[in-house]
């Protein structure tokens, strides 16, 4: 599994942040935690996702989805102000058949919020940041 290069937005610090790995990941100068923003496969579904300590936002997309760019930008803004409690996961529908298949994709974006290897909530088609945000508030509410 790859790791990706997050700036930390309090120090400026770059940071390795692995796709799958126990805990939330945090900072190594300041130590406050970092949005974790992943890919998954079919393959490294399991690891990144239903493993997760945090609940994760799932972005079950398609490169030639003009709204999936769109929405892009406001996942990871969320995932940047939910730093230290959800964990946002991109997944290319097209490499990834069998979670197409498993999640009944039938439009992309289709996101879905997972939490202890379960679907706690999902809504399919582009949404602006304000909604993403709502959406995503009321559901993290739920759980704590």
């Amino acid at each position: 599994m790859s790791s990706g290069i997050v700036t930390c937005s309090h120090c400026g610090r770059r940071n390795r942040v692995p796709a799958a790995s126990p805990g939330v990941p945090r900072c190594g100068n300041c130590h406050r935690p970092l949005p974790w923003i992943a890919d998954a496969t079919d393959t490294t579904f399991a690891a990144v996702v239903e493993q997760s300590a945090l609940p994760v936002v799932v972005d079950l997309w398609a490169t030639w989805c003009g709204p999936c760019r769109m929405v892009t930008p406001a996942l990871e803004q969320i995932a940047r102000e939910f730093a230290g409690i959800l964990k946002l996961v991109k997944v290319d529908v097209d490499a990834a058949a069998a979670l197409s298949r498993r999640f009944d994709v039938k439009a992309v974006p289709t996101l879905l919020i997972m939490h202890d290897g379960k679907v706690l909530a999902r809504r399919s088609g582009a949404a602006p940041a304000t909604a993403l945000r709502e959406w995503a508030g009321s559901v993290l509410a739920s759980i704590h």
